[in-house]
């Protein structure tokens, strides 16, 4: 059975106090602070898959904000179940969204920084508009990042790296950090988390590609 076909996964997070849902999740555009109830730094990661990375990454930094997005009921599923044996963070929510609808969902200068996993890489030429790290999208963030503000990507997939670093200069953004080896770098290692994916590839030899890109 594939992850994103669980019977009840809809039903499970329609009744969960971890997700902002649909109904109310537009109406907090510019107004994600009420949600958290205080006004620290808002960052998202964009497809989070199990939930591993942004999990970790809220709870070795209380002083920060976080919202995980995930597109299908399944996978987001399995972030909640991990959600719910930490009632103590009080500083993670997750939305069940489209990444296309960002902009509906945040407001101006909201964001403090994008987190982009192992993204799905669109192989076929005709879906690269759907790439999280594509010009379209990159246009997207850039409706919702603080001035300052900044997006972090990896990848394994060293064809979507190649493009998502033709789509940084095509987009008039600017390359801050890169590495084709992020696991043999041991500057931009401290304070890694790993995804799931991160780990069974690493250890599988892949070499993990990394960027941080701003306007």
């Amino acid at each position: 059975m594939r992850l994103r076909n669980i019977p009840g996964s809809r039903e499970t997070i329609a009744a969960s106090e971890f997700v902002v849902h649909e109904d109310v999740m537009r109406e907090k555009k510019g107004n994600w602070n009420t949600v958290f109830g205080n006004d620290n730094p808002i960052s998202i990661e964009v497809g989070m898959g199990k939930g591993r990375f942004i999990t970790e990454l809220a709870g070795q930094n209380p002083d920060k904000n976080y919202v995980g997005i995930e597109k299908y009921s399944s996978v987001l599923l399995r972030a909640l179940e991990k959600r719910e044996t930490l009632p103590e963070l009080t500083n993670l929510y997750f939305l069940r969204m489209d990444a296309e609808d960002l902009p509906e969902v945040f407001g101006k200068n909201e964001v403090s920084t994008i987190y982009l996993n192992f993204s799905d890489p669109w192989p076929k030429d005709r879906h690269a508009k759907r790439r999280l790290p594509s010009r379209e999208f990159l246009a997207r963030y850039d409706q919702i990042l603080k001035p300052e503000g900044k997006v972090e990507f990896k990848t394994d997939n060293r064809g979507l790296f190649d493009f998502a670093l033709e789509e940084v200069k095509e987009a008039g953004w600017k390359l801050e950090v890169c590495t084709f080896d992020l696991h043999h770098d041991e500057e931009l290692m401290k304070g890694n988390i790993m995804t799931e994916y991160e780990e069974r590839f690493s250890s599988q030899g892949n070499p993990i590609c990394k960027m941080i890109i701003s306007r």
